[in-house]
């Protein structure tokens, strides 16, 4: 999706900014990269700064309720310093690394409903515009496309995907939101909970696999307490990935089972996961959950093809990218606090 805007800060006759990313889904932490093309004005002006902006749509929970944002998560300068002359056509190509939690957007290259964007910004003599939106997409790292594989070869099914504003405490979290998955229960779970949420945290070093069961309400069982776990992999981890994922959802939901239903999750105080991690409790939103499908290669993929329709609330897949393409026809300017 490619948008050409006048830089509305100069007028008429300003230049031009179109921003084309390389074909493809970019990995997190991996490298993006493409082509912004300028095109000069009536005059010649000085480019000062070329900068992208990395943009997500994010939910945010408050006193009133949820609303939603546009939140901008990183920045880089890839050019300037030059002059553009008077109907001049320049390519100014780049490479960046994108946030090693950058959130994945596709599945098997199934939309999850998660909306990221690049957004080109102009400093040119002084002003400054935000000439061009481009969508981005993001696909799974290696370990985290087999533990959401496990998953579905486990029988767990995809239910939605969203981005959370906040922090999950005892983590390394280093954007300002987190993103979810949530999971309907394999059949062997589902009389114990009504869903399983996955996140996963990447960096450098590997990946960290946030898991939280949501305790099935009964008659006497009051509200719905969390259970939450953390587990470590490294990025080249050979595993037996179904017996490895089928061990932690065991462990996690026998855990909360020996605390009484509370599963030791305490808001404001700690939990301890089954790597040996002491962490401390806090907000911990979901993930949509995916499902990779019911057995391994074209299985999969074609398992994941029929989850699209299942992508926010049961809205089709065709409305999937309607929703993206209002954002960025849209533009939406803010963010959350």
């Amino acid at each position: 999706m490619v948008f050409k805007r006048l830089l509305g800060s100069l007028g008429v006759g300003g230049p031009t900014v179109d921003t084309v990313l390389d074909p493809g889904a970019a990995l997190p932490g991996g490298n993006l990269s493409g082509r912004v093309h300028l095109k000069g004005g009536n005059a010649d002006f000085d480019i000062e700064h070329i900068t992208l902006e990395l943009v997500a749509r994010v939910e945010a929970e408050h006193d009133g309720g949820e609303s939603e944002g546009v939140l901008a998560f990183e920045r880089f300068t890839v050019g300037g310093g030059f002059r553009l002359a008077a109907g001049e056509e320049r390519a100014v190509p780049f490479g960046v690394a994108l946030p090693w939690e950058t959130p994945i957007t596709e599945l098997y290259g199934q939309p999850l409903g998660i909306v990221l964007g690049v957004r080109t910004e102009l400093s040119v003599a002084g002003a400054k515009d935000k000439g061009d939106l481009d969508q981005l997409t993001v696909g799974p790292l290696p370990v985290q496309e087999a533990i959401l594989e496990a998953l579905g070869q486990l029988g767990f099914g995809f239910r939605t995907a969203d981005l959370e504003y906040g922090r999950i405490g005892g983590t390394g979290q280093q954007l300002p939101f987190y993103q979810e998955i949530e999971l309907t229960p394999a059949p062997q779970y589902a009389h114990q909970v009504n869903e399983i949420e996955v996140t996963f945290l990447a960096g450098p070093a590997g990946v960290e696999v946030v898991l939280e069961a949501d305790k099935r309400g009964g008659l006497f069982g009051g509200g719905g307490q969390d259970t939450l776990a953390r587990y470590t992999v490294g990025h080249h981890d050979v595993r037996d990935w179904n017996a490895e994922v089928d061990g932690w959802l065991r462990q996690l939901i026998e855990r909360r089972a020996s605390y009484g239903g509370h599963g030791g999750y305490q808001p404001h105080g700690g939990y301890q996961s089954h790597d040996g991690y002491q962490g401390h409790g806090g907000h911990h939103g979901h993930e949509e959950p995916r499902r990779s499908g019911p057995g391994m290669g074209t299985a999969i993929a074609a398992g994941a093809a029929g989850l699209a329709v299942g992508v926010v609330g049961g809205m089709v897949a065709a409305e999937v990218v309607d929703e993206v393409g209002d954002f960025f026809e849209g533009d939406d300017e803010g963010g959350e606090d």
